[in-house]
């Protein structure tokens, strides 16, 4: 079978391997559809802190129940989504029921084997079987769904609020999405790429050009000089980490999504002033998860605008290409 493999950083390629026979307690897994997401992007600078080569990638995927071993609950032909947290069950965050912040929180596809392949092997408890409707395109989108829905959940966002989206990728798009469904009122969402930008202001949403226009100073003249309620952080830089607290109204909440590749300098002082609270989200519950194949179901969210290629797993190299080009790309899905 071909699998699409992280071998050092800044170089990945398609190859072939054995097809994989579950064990006790998996299914093997025909995939449909796997999306590069951002991690993926870190992996493959050799960024990230676990991912060791060889890897094979891939955290966001559906597919198609082969094989089952050792279980009845899911059936050969059922269309699968794959919930891709491995969380330990024993630490206090787990025993609480927070398995999504556990202390020894692992990823299919960054550290173990994940979706950029034919076949995969995948433990039964980590997969969702889909509803009707939903279809296995979608199902590749579930993953950062949940991190969108998660993202606007854990705020304390309220009907009407301004909302400022700094960085406008699949994630701050999806995190749009949401906050709109949740009652949002004004929405400014701000980024460098010409391509992204078009794409939010299609859906609906108030798109700043970062390179010629100043997001706080937009958001501050629409607010008569107050500032957005939320804001949400999703592109990571220090710029952003800046724009962050300039843009936000006195007792206002941020809430950080990126993962810095480098630790920002936060203006605390600024923070301390004017009462901001400022909150982190890491990835999403289960409850999100079931959450956000709910909205699919009820035929709620429209995720096409997010997709901009559809590649073979024989372009992977061209598609870890184009996710470096943000003017070209937004959310690419490798179809096995």
């Amino acid at each position: 079978m071909k699998i699409g493999t992280y071998v050092a950083p800044l170089q990945v390629e398609m190859t072939e391997r054995e097809r994989p026979t579950p064990k006790d307690g998996e299914a093997l897994i025909k995939v449909s559809y796997a999306g590069i997401c951002g991690t993926d992007m870190m992996i493959y600078h050799g960024l990230h802190p676990r991912a060791k080569a060889p890897l094979i990638l891939g955290h966001e995927f559906s597919g198609v129940v082969e094989e089952v071993a050792g279980n009845e609950h899911i059936k050969i032909g059922e269309k699968v989504a794959v919930e891709p947290l491995l969380s330990c069950g024993a630490c206090a965050a787990c025993r609480n029921g927070q398995m999504h912040v556990c202390e020894k929180l692992r990823y299919i596809g960054i550290d173990k084997d994940g979706g950029f392949a034919e076949y995969t092997t995948i433990p039964i408890n980590r997969l969702r079987v889909l509803p009707d409707g939903v279809t296995e395109k979608e199902a590749a989108l579930l993953e950062p769904l949940a991190v969108a829905i998660h993202t606007v959940r854990r705020s304390n966002m309220k009907v009407g609020d301004t909302i400022a989206i700094l960085g406008a990728g699949p994630i701050g798009l999806l995190i749009a999405l949401i906050a709109d469904r949740a009652g949002a009122g004004k929405m400014f969402i701000s980024d460098v790429s010409t391509m992204r930008l078009k794409v939010a202001k299609e859906m609906g949403y108030e798109a700043i050009d970062a390179k010629n226009m100043d997001i706080v100073q937009v958001v501050k003249d629409s607010t008569n000089g107050v500032g957005a309620d939320v804001v949400f952080e999703v592109a990571g830089n220090q710029i952003t980490a800046n724009q962050m607290i300039d843009c936000i109204r006195f007792q206002g909440e941020i809430t950080v999504v990126s993962v810095y590749k480098k630790p920002p300098t936060i203006n605390l002082a600024n923070m301390h002033f004017r009462e901001i609270s400022l909150k982190t989200t890491r990835c999403y519950s289960p409850e999100d998860f079931t959450k956000a194949i709910k909205l699919l179901e009820q035929n709620k969210l429209d995720l096409n605008p997010l997709v901009s290629h559809v590649l073979p797993l024989e372009d992977i190299k061209k598609g870890f290409e184009l996710m470096e080009k943000p003017d070209e790309s937004l959310k690419i899905l490798f179809r096995p």
